[in-house]
Parts: structure tokens; sequence; C-alpha cells
């Protein structure tokens, strides 16, 4: 209970900190650390803390999740974000102790040659720019219902000569009944700051403390899970209402993602989702098919599971993710 009682507070006084920080900041960067692992993940809608999945990625979502995955268990992700731009993530979790896992997870974002030129435009050369993160972490399990979870990172990104490096902390909560099928987890995200800068002005991380729960229905195939995001930015102009001409509702509901899975059987599932957020940024931007829709299926076998999902995170192209876990 004591180790309860200090991950609870080391979450609320690093969540004061960021919170103060972000009523005064409105940029950031890293953000591709907002990007999916899982493409069970993907097809929930994108952002999920409480999946209670056997999927070593998931570390990379809520460092607490990784008490649910299988010993010496090595998870692979690729995806195909926008044209010409690469993505992809490993994991691989093992356990520590009885009540204890570690793991180690990375992922990156391969931006692919770009052409350099000058203030006129006369053409340099090309350049290419990355964007990647290493990150190890630990999970306990504090009683029958609880678990909690770290993970440190480096994130390093470089964009031609530029280049920036980072050093933060995930802290997760999850509470998990079996017996009932529910999960509740709390995830404080990217607690930390530069330590290199592109230039001479310091930039933030993309701090994000998101909330959610996963709770299957008594005697139907359905589960359910909804995420709440950002939930330090409750302010009428933020990020994604400058202008601050949205009500309190349409503010709300940007916070939110909706995922369903239809539980087939225990080695098959289809899984759809709705993100109200990028919704609405990719109807601002002219793209109103499919905004904010997901999609999904995975096979479960006993040591080997694959999934594949759909999403669009773009207006100019589609996103396919495909996600696969061996246990050793």
């Amino acid at each position: 209970m004591n180790q309860f009682r200090h991950i609870v507070l080391l979450l609320l006084c690093s969540l004061f900190v960021q919170s103060a920080q972000a009523q005064g900041e409105s940029t950031s960067i890293y953000h591709f650390l907002s990007l999916p692992t899982s493409a069970h993940v993907m097809a929930l809608g994108g952002a999920n803390v409480s999946l209670p999945d056997d999927d070593a990625a998931l570390l990379l979502h809520n460092p607490a999740l990784m008490s649910n995955a299988s010993d010496r268990a090595i998870a692979l992700g690729a995806m195909s974000y926008m044209s010409g731009v690469k993505a992809g993530n490993a994991a691989w979790t093992q356990a520590a102790s009885e009540r204890g896992t570690w793991g180690m997870g990375a992922q990156f974002v391969s931006y692919g040659s770009m052409t350099e030129t000058d203030v006129n435009g006369a053409e340099l050369g090309t350049f290419s720019s990355l964007d990647m993160a290493i990150s190890g972490g630990y999970s306990y399990v504090l009683s029958e219902f609880l678990s909690g979870g770290a993970t440190g990172k480096m994130v390093y990104s470089k964009y031609g000569e530029y280049s920036s490096l980072a050093l933060a902390v995930d802290l997760g909560l999850n509470m998990f009944d079996e017996d009932h099928d529910f999960s509740a987890s709390l995830v404080a995200a990217n607690l930390g700051g530069q330590v290199k800068r592109f230039a001479d002005h310091s930039e933030r991380l993309p701090f994000d403390l998101r909330a959610g729960f996963t709770k299957r229905l008594e005697n139907a195939p359905f589960r359910f899970s909804v995420t709440m995001t950002d939930l330090t930015r409750w302010r009428a102009r933020d990020y994604y209402n400058p202008d601050g001409k949205e009500g309190a509702g349409h503010i709300l509901l940007n916070h939110f993602v909706l995922g369903v899975d239809l539980l087939l059987s225990e080695q098959f599932y289809v899984a759809g989702g709705f993100n109200c957020r990028r919704a609405r940024e990719l109807k601002a931007a002219g793209s109103s098919h499919g905004a904010g829709l997901s999609l999904g299926a995975g096979l479960n076998l006993k040591r080997f599971k694959v999934g594949v999902s759909y999403a669009k995170y773009h207006v100019s192209t589609s996103t396919l993710m495909l996600s696969a876990q061996y246990n050793l």
C-alpha cells in the first residue's frame, strides 16, 4: 500500500507541474510519440490506456499494462503513415519476479529524403529527417486489482543539420477486475524536457494526461473502450480551437476516443473506433470521408498474435498498420 501511495503522490505532483506549464505554452514537439504502437489500439481510435490484452507494445501506451504481457514476448509494428513517411516500433517484456515485469521499447518515424533549398528557392541538395525514441520501463502488481508502472525514454529528432534530444518519463496506473472484465487506467505521458534544443528556443514535450476504461458486456461478445486525452487542457482557446469560437460541448468531445471490439472467439476479434478530435481536424482540412473512423482485426494464437488496422491521419492518404507478437 505504501508503494501505491508513493506512485499516486508522484503522479499528482507531476500533473500539477505539467498542467501549470501547459497553461502558459501552446506549442510542443515530438508529436510522433502520440502515434499508436499496436494495431489493436489504432483500430480502437488510436488512443487507449486500458486495453487488458497480452500485448507487449502496450507498454508504450501505459507502462502499467506490462503486467498483462507474457513473459519473454517480442512485438513488432509497422505503419504507412503518410506518402513517403514510414513508422515502426518494437517492444519486449519479461517477468522480473512474481509481481514485477520489465520491458523495453523503441519507435521511429522516417520522413524520407527531402529537397534542401536556399532562401531564393535554389536547390542545394537533399537531406533526411527522423524521429525516434528508446524506452525502458517496469511495472509492479500492487494489489489484487491494481498495477503501477513507469517508463523512461530518450527522444531524438534530426532534420537535416538540426537535431534535438529530450528525456521523458511515462507514469501509469491500471485497475483490472477480471471477474467483471473491467479495466480502468490513468496515464501521465511525456513528463520531461529537452536536453539539446534545435536552436536557441526551448520547446516542450507533448505532455498528455489520459484516462480511460474498457468493459466487456456480460453474455455478449462486445467490449467497449472510452479514452479521454489532453485532460490538462480545458480552456476555450487552445491548440485545436485557437479562435475560441467552439462551445463547451464541442471542446469536451474533442477529448474523447471511442472503441468497440467484437470478440468472435478467444482467438479472433474485429474492432472499430472513432477519434473525435481527429475527425474535427480532418473535416476542417477538407476531408470528411471516414474522418475519425478506424477499423481493424486480429488473430490471437497461443504463442503468436497478429493484427491489422486502418485509419486516416492525413487528408492526402490513408494509414495501414500491421503488428505481430511472438511469445518465446
